[in-house]
């Protein structure tokens, strides 16, 4: 079984989200040896940024006139659709920044549709884990309630559009502890990070045993 992990947090050791995808790894190995992860760090090795426009402008033009720049950035969209289509499973990593995707993410996302066949489920009924973590909190009754425009965001690409079977952990208040005027909700928080990590063990246990 071959796994696809995608971490897109550009905080290092201290990530929430890469946490999170550590358990669910951490687990799904643990229940099934053998297991190859295939990883892809976004935050730590970014795409180009002008691969997606090079690739979707390359698909109007023939082949004789495209660039070296052209050719590049299609091969890199086929590469990556080829990652996800190829993988049994994903876990992906993704946490919410300046309240939507990271673009390191979007980018990622961009590219493998323009890599993958128009229409095509790339992860037609595989399971799907998406870890997501925000700093704040964006529940209802809260000052940022609506701001959070990443967590829909990725529910449509990776269960409506790839067609995975999706399971979504997330997590808030990261940023207690860190940022002294949420002092105050530090019980909150750790109750958040305790039930988000038994979340990604669950789902790392479960899914590992199910494939």
């Amino acid at each position: 079984m071959a796994v696809l992990r995608i971490d897109a947090s550009i905080q290092g050791p201290r990530s929430a989200s890469t946490e999170l995808a550590d358990l669910v790894e951490r687990e799904w190995v643990a229940a099934r040896p053998g297991t190859e992860i295939v990883r892809r760090h976004l935050g730590t090795d970014p795409l180009p940024a002008d691969a997606w426009a090079n690739a979707v402008h390359a698909g109007f033009l023939p082949a004789e006139q495209r660039t070296g720049a052209h050719h590049g950035a299609l091969t890199l969209a086929g590469e990556l659709a080829g990652e996800l289509r190829s993988a049994d499973a994903v876990i992906l990593a993704l946490p919410l920044y300046n309240y939507g995707i990271s673009q390191h993410a979007k980018a990622w996302i961009d590219l493998v549709l323009a890599g993958g066949e128009h229409g095509e489920r790339l992860l037609d009924g595989k399971p799907a884990v998406v870890l997501t973590t925000r700093g704040g909190a964006y529940g209802p009754g809260t000052p940022r309630e609506g701001w959070d425009h990443n967590t829909d965001y990725l529910r449509r690409v990776v269960a409506d559009i790839w067609g995975a079977e999706l399971t979504l952990i997330e997590r808030e208040f990261t940023l207690v502890g860190v940022n002294p005027a949420l002092d105050a909700f530090a019980e909150h928080a750790e109750l958040m990070r305790k039930t988000a990590h038994e979340a990604a063990a669950v789902a790392g246990r479960t899914l590992a045993l199910r494939g």
